[in-house]
């Protein structure tokens, strides 16, 4: 007989990533408690279980983040500065990158990321505001009429279950779990251009059809050394893998060349481990989100540079992980991990080197960098999920700089996105999506700095959800540029304090929404918690 147990709180947050965390600090800090399932044993999701180092805009370092996700940065900074034994100039650095990746200012190891998310997280569990539930993932669901009542989450050590009862809830997963559970409305894939209009839409909807999740891990070179992996069951088969994209794709997936994202033109990489970021050139792929760089170290901290391997060459799009059984889920979980390891091995034994010789034979998994037997990181990352049929949907029109510029008749030097009156947080990416499992190449467009509408969290019939990471209501060409770390930071706290403030009023987000009064007063409480709900009109955007 399955163990049931039973707990309230005020907010419950299914889902401990970047949003549920942004969500869990709001809702405490705000006087509410809180409690938090994550699937696994690590919260942070894009940060840590997922091994993600940040995708930023280009002016994090000065503006364009919450005064939280600021902090955040801040505190890994310190944590190197702490724990680590720096050199003097890079203890010196304010600006200290660990990894001198190129995808990001800040390109730093997954368990720091744990640990300073632990540290911001650990007043309010201390306190008794937050409860987490780790390794507890959410199975089903009840609700009557508009309102969900609970949701019921198994814990995966034991199989215990527990019933989490509570006013509010937030959908903070990776996949948009709750929402099938729940009965909530929601959409999946690409949506026809008839339906949103978009320049870039499909001219039918493909629910099917969403972006390739990543299983990254990460390596680092040892010279002289063989750390050679045990051939991949499934080696030969994506070793010779041509994906029939559409516009195509140069060759086989396993190679140094990649299609250009923006161009789709053939684009030719360089790998060399320990190299510049650009090698001549060629992008040297190495460096790209290279997490540790030993010159900012005294002598031996590192054997060598590690980086974290998230590329095109292993990206999963044979299957998709929103609908099917969870059978169905798990087979395309083994085939996607057998993808990165079948992609190590080439690197280790076959891949082309600038000298005309093959194979890095050094290479070593590192295991120990994401916690996990099997090397490879403790949950795929996941670009695309389950979306919430929202009050509001971001569109294309609302956010590419091109069709910002045709629809407003403005030049490229003073065009802005458009205005959304309920704003609840601000956000800037291109929208940049990967190869998808409908077989489409790059999407990848200029947009601009961006709000976030109130109404992109609100379902349009159920009043007790808030949506809190990639569930929003984006389109599947918007989510491209809504779903990177600040981004989804900014949704998960604004999220998690509209959840308080709506308690506190005896209000429902879509009340506030609808109403100039309450919407104004949620505005003023984002602002005094360091919730910008515009950009700055003077940045150079």
């Amino acid at each position: 007989m399955t163990q049931r147990n039973e707990w309230r709180a005020e907010v419950v947050i299914i889902g401990g990533g970047v949003g549920g965390c942004a969500a869990a600090l709001a809702a405490t800090r705000a006087g509410a408690t809180v409690v938090m399932t994550e699937e696994t044993n690590w919260i942070g999701g894009q940060l840590t279980s997922q091994a993600v180092p940040p995708d930023e805009h280009p002016w994090i370092e000065q503006y364009g983040c919450t005064a939280s996700y600021r902090a955040y940065r801040n505190a890994v900074r310190q944590y190197y500065r702490d724990h680590y034994p720096l050199t003097p100039a890079a203890h010196g650095n304010p600006y200290l990158n660990p990894g001198s990746g190129g995808v990001s200012r800040l390109c730093h190891e997954p368990r720091v990321a744990l640990a300073v998310l632990r540290q911001m997280l650990a007043p309010a569990v201390s306190g008794g505001r937050l409860t987490l539930l780790t390794e507890h993932k959410p199975v089903a669901a009840e609700a009557e009429g508009d309102r969900i009542r609970s949701v019921t989450v198994k814990c995966l050590r034991t199989g215990a279950e527990t019933v989490l009862h509570g006013p509010v809830f937030i959908d903070a997963t990776e996949l948009g779990d709750v929402l099938p559970l729940a009965g909530v409305e929601f959409v999946t894939g690409f949506e026809a251009q008839s339906e949103t209009d978009e320049p870039h839409g499909a001219p039918e909807a493909q629910p099917d059809n969403m972006q390739a999740i990543t299983c990254c891990f990460a390596v680092d070179y040892i010279e002289g050394e063989d750390h050679t992996i045990e051939r991949p069951e499934q080696y030969e088969r994506w070793r010779d893998w041509v994906p029939e994209l559409s516009p195509p794709w140069p060759g086989k997936m396993l190679d140094w060349t990649m299609s250009n994202p923006v161009t789709l033109d053939p684009r030719p990489m360089a790998f060399v481990p320990g190299g510049m970021e650009w090698e001549g050139d060629k992008y040297n792929l190495w460096a790209y989100r290279r997490i540790a760089d030993p010159s900012h170290f005294v002598p031996g901290t590192y054997q060598g540079e590690i980086s974290l391997i998230n590329w095109p060459q292993h990206d999963y799009l044979d299957g998709i992980f929103t609908t099917g059984s969870e059978e169905e889920f798990q087979r395309n979980l083994h085939d996607a991990k057998q993808l990165s390891l079948s992609l190590l091995y080439w690197m280790q034994t076959e891949a082309p080197a600038a000298d005309g010789g093959t194979g890095w034979k050094g290479l070593r998994l590192r295991r120990d960098i994401v916690g996990t037997a099997d090397g490879l990181a403790k949950y795929p990352y996941i670009r695309e999920a389950r979306r919430i049929q929202a009050e509001f949907t971001v569109l294309e029109q609302h956010v590419s700089t091109e069709a910002r510029m045709e629809i407003t008749d403005t030049d490229r030097d003073t065009v802005r996105a458009a205005h959304f009156p309920d704003s609840v947080g601000i956000g800037a990416y291109r929208i940049d999506l990967h190869p998808s499992t409908g077989m489409d190449n790059y999407i990848d467009v200029s947009s601009l700095p961006f709000q976030i509408p109130l109404g992109a969290l609100i379902p349009r019939r159920v009043e007790n959800l808030l949506a809190a990471c990639k569930n929003i209501g984006t389109t599947h060409i918007t989510n491209g540029c809504y779903r990177v770390h600040p981004c989804e930071w900014n949704i998960g706290e604004s999220a998690g304090l509209t959840a308080v403030y709506t308690l506190r009023k005896g209000e429902t987000a879509r009340a506030v929404r609808s109403t100039p009064k309450l919407l104004v007063g949620l505005q003023q409480e984002l602002g005094r918690a360091g919730i910008p709900v515009e950009w700055p009109r003077l940045a150079p955007l």
